[in-house]
C-alpha cells in the first residue's frame, strides 16, 4: 500500500479517514449532560463526527470518557528529525568487557528518584540486580558499582552522595509529572551539578515514562530514556559517552 509520507493522517477504518480515539475526565456527574459536554468539547477542539463511545462514573462527580472524532489535519513525516539518542546497544557481558578495556576499573553509577516522587519502579528496573522484564539491572554488571538511593531523595542529597562515591554517572528518575514537577526537579538537579563544578566529570541521565531524549537534552542532561528502556541501554550510553570524553581529553578514568 502506497502512503504519502508528506501528508499523513490518522487511520481508523480506512486509510486517511482521520479517525482519532481520545480519553479524558470531566468534573461532571455521569449522565446525558456529561456526555453532551464531552461531545461538544471534542467538537470545540476542531474534530468532526464526535461520538461518545464510553462513559464511566469514577466518583465524586467525575466522569471518564472515551470519544471518537475525525480530523482533517495531517503531518509531513519527511520533515521530522529523529530525537532518539544515537549509540550502539551492547549486552551486559559486552558492557563489562568494554569498561575493562576502556577504563581499567569499574564505573560508579548513582541513581535516585528525586523530589517528592515516591515511585521506585523506574530506578529499580534499571539499577536493581533482578532488573525488569528479563533484563538484569546494573547491580548485576561486574564492572559497574551501582548505588540505588531509592525514592523521595532531595537533589542535594543525591549530589552529595555522588560526590562522596566519585560517581561517573548520575541517574535521575521521575515518574510523577503533575504541574511539571519532573521539569522542576530535573532542572534543580542540573543546576546543583553545574554549581558544584562536576558537570564534565559525570554523565547525567534522566529517565521516566514521560521523559524523552529531547526534553532531557533541553534541560541539560546528556540523554533521556523513556518506556522500553533497560539497563543495557543506560550502561551502553554511559560507556560510550565517557569514552568519547576521554578521547576529547575532557575526562580521565
Amino acid at each position: 500500500m502506497d502512503v504519502d509520507l508528506r501528508n499523513v493522517r490518522p487511520y481508523g477504518d480506512t486509510m486517511g479517514d482521520g479517525a482519532v480515539q481520545m480519553s479524558f475526565t470531566l468534573p461532571i456527574p455521569q449522565g446525558s449532560v456529561a456526555r453532551e459536554a464531552a461531545r461538544q468539547l471534542v467538537l470545540s477542539m476542531g474534530f468532526t463526527d464526535a461520538q461518545v463511545v464510553h462513559d464511566e462514573d469514577i466518583g465524586e462527580g467525575f466522569t471518564f470518557f472515551v470519544v471518537y472524532g475525525k480530523t482533517a489535519a495531517s503531518v509531513d513525516s519527511t520533515k521530522i528529525i529523529p530525537t532518539e539518542p544515537e549509540f550502539e546497544v551492547w549486552e551486559r557481558e559486552e558492557c563489562n568487557r568494554r569498561i575493562q578495556e576502556y577504563f581499567g576499573r569499574p564505573l560508579v553509577v548513582v541513581g535516585a528518584c528525586i523530589g517528592e516522587d515516591a515511585h521506585t519502579v523506574g530506578i529499580d528496573a534499571i539499577m536493581n540486580m533482578k532488573g525488569y522484564h528479563g533484563h538484569y539491572g546494573l547491580e548485576r554488571y561486574s564492572m559497574i558499582e551501582a548505588h540505588n538511593l531509592g525514592a523521595q531523595i532531595p537533589p542535594e542529597e543525591l549530589l552529595e552522595r555522588a560526590r562522596e562515591l566519585g560517581a561517573d554517572a548520575i541517574l535521575v528518575s521521575q515518574v510523577v509529572t503533575q504541574r511539571d514537577s519532573h521539569v522542576l526537579n530535573l532542572t534543580r538537579m542540573i543546576e546543583l551539578v553545574e554549581a558544584a563544578g562536576i558537570r564534565d566529570r559525570v554523565v547525567m541521565v534522566a529517565g521516566g515514562p514521560r521523559i524523552d531524549n529531547a526534553l532531557a537534552q533541553e534541560l541539560g542532561y546528556d540523554v533521556g530514556f523513556g518506556k522500553e528502556s533497560y539497563a543495557e541501554h543506560v550502561a551502553s550510553f554511559i560507556i560510550q559517552e565517557l569514552h568519547r570524553r576521554m578521547d576529547d581529553g575532557r575526562w580521565t578514568p
